[in-house]
């Protein structure tokens, strides 16, 4: 890779909470608020939201897609959101291009929106929605070394100041948001944040065996119960593979009172 990349992981929240003032995100607001602040304004930002999943890798390639509202029972303002970036049809094409040529099956969509784990993050990191923006989905099959194999396929794209978001969650147990923070549970959530941070970020660790560890992530101490199902943790696998390299920064933050992780990456010169 000749160009330059920022890779970031983020924990994006409960749905729309986090743009409601909610008191339990505001931990994630500051951090999200504070990257953006540190990164160069990219040229264009490329998300793959756990929001989205396909029988094959599918990319959004419409000039200016909608936004979906793919979340239940919060109140009006919550579907009235707007973030009219752009979308880049030509990153898309790249995007195709890069994964068929790695031999990993893939589509374009001109007529899918942006769901809420891309518009609730950049509104938040960059609100004045004017940086394009291509969404690419997960795989059904919430394979690990599938999703691996997609970010190492991204490293064939030469788009300069490109930024490519991982937006998942880095612990996501429904029932677990909601029941009580027991010291068994906080434990838990804690050794799997740990073993999170230390499998992306230690430099010693050889990078074929952090792929490894990757790969079967579930396991890991309570891999299970921090993720009953993957598809949260997913597009951390995207940015691993993408980056090639330990994370360079780790950033740390209590939302819906969980300990969760976010990690960055910067790949090119």
């Amino acid at each position: 890779m000749t160009t330059t990349t920022d890779i970031l992981f983020i924990s994006h929240g409960g749905g729309p909470m986090p743009l409601l003032g909610d008191p339990d995100h505001h931990e994630m607001v500051e951090r999200l608020t504070e990257i953006a602040g540190k990164l160069r304004t990219p040229s264009a930002i490329l998300v793959i939201s756990a929001h989205w999943e396909e029988s094959v890798p599918t990319i959004t390639s419409g000039a200016n897609p909608a936004l979906i509202y793919d979340y239940y029972g919060f109140p009006l303002e919550s579907y009235q959101i707007e973030y009219p970036c752009p979308g880049e049809p030509a990153l898309a094409r790249q995007v195709h291009q890069a994964l068929e040529q790695a031999g990993i099956s893939a589509r374009l969509d001109g007529q899918r929106g942006f769901d809420h784990g891309l518009f609730v993050p950049l509104k938040l990191m960059y609100p004045k929605a004017d940086i394009p923006c291509v969404q690419l989905s997960l795989v059904n099959s919430l394979d690990a070394f599938t999703h691996l194999a997609i970010g190492r396929a991204l490293q064939a794209l030469e788009v300069d100041d490109l930024l490519v978001i991982g937006s998942g969650f880095s612990f996501h147990n429904m029932h677990a948001f909601f029941a009580a923070n027991t010291p068994d549970i906080l434990a838990r959530n804690q050794a799997f944040e740990d073993w999170l941070e230390e499998t992306c970020s230690n430099v010693q660790i050889k990078e074929s065996e952090r792929a490894e560890r990757l790969a079967h992530w579930d396991r890991a101490p309570y891999a299970r119960f921090c993720h009953p199902r993957e598809e949260h943790l997913l597009p951390i696998h995207v940015c691993y593979g993408l980056a090639g390299k330990p994370s360079e920064t780790h950033i740390a933050a209590r939302i819906l009172g969980k300990t969760s992780g976010m990690f960055y990456w910067r790949v090119g010169s």
